[in-house]
């Protein structure tokens, strides 16, 4: 019997849906994807009733399961305040018209961590060569709006389960005399005392490191638009992505692969294939020889977090 999973991926910039199906041999097909502008709802209801009214082609209530992910700490799988968006996601609050058979709502991280054994997963390009690890622990993050991060680790059978982070929120590790002072003119442009990964490889980050460094007061955009191999700024966004790649395959020993995936490096590969990345990424030392193992993909596909998304919910089906 044919069943429909529901997938979602509600980001600081964008939400997206997509309409999956899974075919009685447990093949997962993606049918049908919906971008919708985060910032054009002012509730998640909202956000729902403009779902339905577009050209997406599963009724809400007609999913087996909706699998939800959401940018930001999950309480009970039902209930998040992202950080980044002005509205709360509620699934125990009455939805009307909207209403889900079943629903889960998960950080949008651990569904990038599932992505990692997806289609989209497999799919990823290698940025650094080491072997992958059968079993082991797999490490995903990735920059877009903010840094998100998340583990996915091997259980009983052959199945896996994701745990979230909130790293990106941890201080940004600056070390040398010129980074510090690129620190003290982040906190007086932006008014922010602490300056997080979240701040640092984001976008955001794209914009102050190329306003530090050049006095340009530039959006993103147009400063990665700008790149070219003698880029200062993209020199030191390689290195700074490098450390948080680095510091992450340490803290959670990623002998199953260290992934990236989000905006900032789908739509700038050049940061994790530049010099620098990679000689950030090898420096410790401690832990060299163990960082050489450590294989790095790129996840470029930007519906990775739906294809994990709906990776779980099939997890979830077929435990019945």
């Amino acid at each position: 019997m044919t069943k429909a999973i529901l997938a979602a991926d509600i980001g600081g910039t964008n939400s997206r849906f997509a309409h999956f199906e899974i075919n009685p041999h447990k093949t997962l097909t993606l049918i049908k994807t919906e971008w919708l502008p985060t910032a054009g709802a002012e509730s998640f209801p909202q956000l729902l009733d403009q779902l339905r009214r577009s050209t997406f082609t599963l009724q809400l209530g007609q999913a087996d399961i909706a699998i939800i992910g959401a940018a930001g700490p999950v309480e009970d799988e039902s209930y998040c305040a992202p950080p980044y968006i002005p509205w709360d996601i509620d699934l125990t609050a009455d939805l009307g018209s909207n209403s889900f058979q079943r629903s889960v709502l998960i950080d949008d991280f651990v569904a990038q961590a599932y992505a990692c054994r997806s289609p989209v997963g497999k799919a990823a390009r290698r940025i650094l060569d080491g072997p992958v690890l059968a079993r082991q622990t797999v490490g995903v993050l990735g920059a877009g709006t903010a840094l998100g991060k998340a583990i996915l680790i091997p259980i009983a059978g052959a199945n896996f389960l994701a745990l979230p982070s909130e790293g990106g929120h941890a201080t940004f590790p600056f070390i040398s005399q010129r980074e510090f002072s690129f620190q003290e003119f982040y906190r007086e442009k932006s008014g922010l005392q602490q300056i997080t990964g979240n701040l640092v490889v984001s976008g955001k980050g794209l914009r102050y490191i190329h306003w530090f460094l050049t006095g340009e007061e530039l959006e993103a955009k147009e400063v990665s638009a700008g790149f070219t191999a003698e880029s200062e700024t993209l020199a030191w966004a390689a290195r700074f992505y490098g450390r948080i790649c680095r510091d992450f395959a340490l803290e959670a020993v990623t002998r199953g692969g260290l992934y990236i995936a989000g905006g900032v490096a789908a739509n700038n590969p050049e940061l994790l294939t530049h010099e620098n990345f990679r000689a950030e990424f090898l420096d410790s030392p401690t832990m060299g020889k163990l960082l050489a193992e450590i294989p790095v993909f790129l996840i470029e596909n930007q519906d990775s977090g739906l294809w994990g998304a709906a990776f779980h919910g099939q997890q979830i089906l077929d435990e019945k």
